[in-house]
């Protein structure tokens, strides 16, 4: 007698209702999957996020064991797929104030991370999930200094991209403290990253902003730089590249 699907094989299989070969290839280049790429060697269905995340609220509520079959899947839409399901695990939980399961999803993220390798995964769930717990948890946020430190990029990302929630909140030591200590990486990608975060520092809070600019200026990277600056107004800009340029 033929056994019923399990809920892993459902999820799999509504994903492949959505796949695409002509998006899969779009991914497998924009998401820099060649030799020596950041993305080296990541397989695509082709989905796009929306039809990723339409799945993820079909199956909202997959066990950790499906999740933790999808985050070790060798395909980035799994891999995001249970990373959309586990936020909105850690967001119900958070409402309802069901601490106990907000622990167990920050904890399969952290145990995890390994498999949240490439630039949208990280920010598709560390905001929303690493970020908040830390907050408020302060005993945790020591992880953030120890992941940016890290010899691998993606931990490096986790690190900046943890402390979002933290500037949410008006909270933007870790921020700047972070920027500092990413300020030489190699990594465009954490150029970019830390830039963003720092615009979002400026956001709430320019005279902030202006202040860590006026100290770190000359020794940012130029995207960090210019990301960090895009709101400002023109002449502004302009004053902090030739600071750059000095």
């Amino acid at each position: 007698m033929n056994m019923p699907p399990s809920d892993l094989q459902k999820i799999k299989a509504e994903l492949r209702i959505h796949q695409n070969a002509r998006v899969a290839k779009h991914h497998a280049q924009y998401f820099k999957t060649g030799p020596g790429e950041y993305g080296h060697g990541d397989v695509f269905l082709g989905l796009r996020v929306p039809q990723t995340r339409s799945v993820a609220r079909k199956f909202s509520n997959a066990t950790l064991p499906d999740l933790k079959k999808l985050i070790q899947s060798p395909i980035h839409e799994e891999r995001l797929l249970a990373l959309f399901i586990l936020r909105d695990q850690y967001e119900r939980a958070a409402k309802l104030g069901d601490s106990p399961t907000q622990e167990s999803r920050f904890r399969f993220l952290v145990t995890h991370k390994k498999h949240i390798n490439n630039w949208d995964l990280v920010d598709s769930s560390v905001p929303y999930i690493l970020s908040h717990y830390l907050f408020e948890h302060p005993e945790t946020r020591k992880l953030l200094k120890t992941l940016s430190k890290s010899p691998a990029l993606w931990d490096r990302r986790i690190a900046i991209m943890g402390t979002s929630y933290f500037i949410r909140q008006r909270e933007f030591s870790p921020t700047l403290m972070l920027a500092a200590t990413l300020m030489n990486d190699k990594e465009d990608l954490i150029h970019k990253a830390v830039g963003w975060m720092l615009r979002e520092v400026g956001n709430r809070d320019r005279k902030q902003l202006e202040v860590f600019l006026d100290q770190w200026a000359a020794q940012m990277p130029r995207t960090m730089l210019r990301y960090a600056i895009e709101k400002f107004s023109a002449a502004a800009r302009k004053r902090y590249l030739k600071i750059k340029l000095r």
